[in-house]
């Protein structure tokens, strides 16, 4: 710890006991009281703590993901929003998807492009896709690997969208290589 360090933490220690020290005069009368509210903001502040601490074990709880069942098949329960969420390595790289079945490829967002080792600058834009958000245009890609748990597939078609895409969405190019697709009690069943 530098000199500059240790000053400065003398300082705020002088500055924190002065402070306790001023607020334990004005309140000498309640004493209990003010102990009790210290004791309460005290337990606030460890479970505030705690819970940034364990924020992915309840994100878990709260949104469940993707399960595989067996070597050949996924369950992928329903959101809080009503859509089916999957997350691919595709190049390499985790992307998360939102199932689409009105969606005729499967789409890549420019961020979700990079990530997979796509530069979205370098593509030429040919085609073009009507969305809910109008009509954007598209680049068509090839994709060296997707993989959803131990379901590998190479050479995949995809596009890259041009404009803004809040995320990538998994059309039916993708879905029609499974053999069985069912959506039952709030859960999608994926089986190849």
């Amino acid at each position: 710890m530098s000199p500059d360090n240790l000053a400065s933490l003398a300082y705020l220690g002088l500055l924190g006991a002065a402070i306790a020290g001023w607020f334990l005069v004005q309140n000498r009368d309640r004493l209990g009281q003010v102990a009790q509210q210290a004791a309460v903001w005290t337990l606030i502040f460890i479970g505030a703590i705690a819970a940034a601490g364990l924020w992915s074990d309840i994100r878990e709880d709260a949104m469940p993901r993707q399960t595989m069942i067996g070597a050949e098949g996924i369950e992928v329960p329903q959101a809080r929003d009503g859509h089916y969420y999957l997350t691919l390595e595709v190049n390499g790289a985790p992307i998360d998807f939102v199932v689409d079945t009105g969606a005729t490829d499967m789409v890549l967002g420019r961020e979700d492009a990079r990530r997979a080792g796509i530069d979205p600058e370098e593509l030429t834009y040919l085609g073009s896709a009507v969305t809910a958000n109008g009509t954007v245009r598209t680049a068509r890609v090839r994709l060296d690997s997707v993989a959803l748990g131990p379901i590998k597939d190479e050479g995949l078609s995809a596009v890259v969208t041009d404009g803004d895409l809040a995320g990538s969405l998994l059309g039916m190019g993708y879905l029609r290589l499974f053999g069985r697709i069912e959506i039952e009690n709030g859960t999608l069943v994926l089986t190849r």
